[in-house]
């Protein structure tokens, strides 16, 4: 019997892949958002008034992604911007009812991956892989 595959980079690349196609598909058909979005939607709903130079520390990205990211969701009405009260440069993000409502049209789809997530781990096997992503997530590496 051949060893089970050890890749871990490669596993995760996979992983991620395959899950960003199959709920971009459901999201994009139940909110008409992304899993990128989805993310994006979150933070500024968690930390309203968060800036894109934090946004792009808060989901990993670069900057520049960043900026791409906010003009499509500020152009869906999702997001507006707002000048920064302090940093005459910097703008501020502020969820908007539509960007509400696309979280709330999300949930559904995110309570369906962790449930099915969960059906697939265990609980056990889930709460550990979850706790191992959050380790990777924040991981600075030698």
């Amino acid at each position: 019997m051949p060893e089970p595959d050890q890749r871990l980079f490669f596993l995760l690349q996979r992983a991620a892949h395959q899950m960003r196609t199959a709920t971009d598909r459901r999201l994009l058909a139940t909110a008409g958002i992304t899993t990128a979005q989805l993310g994006a939607l979150f933070a500024v709903r968690d930390e309203p008034g968060i800036t894109q130079q934090a946004l792009a520390r808060t989901l990993g990205l670069r900057e520049s992604a960043v900026t791409g990211l906010v003009g499509r969701l500020t152009a869906a009405g999702l997001v507006a911007k707002q000048a920064h009260p302090r940093e005459h440069r910097a703008v501020v993000l502020e969820l908007t009812d539509d960007g509400a409502a696309a979280l709330d049209a999300a949930q559904p789809e995110v309570d369906r991956f962790n449930a099915d997530a969960r059906a697939l781990l265990g609980e056990d096997g889930f709460a550990r892989t979850a706790a191992a992503m959050r380790a990777l997530a924040y991981w600075e590496s030698p």
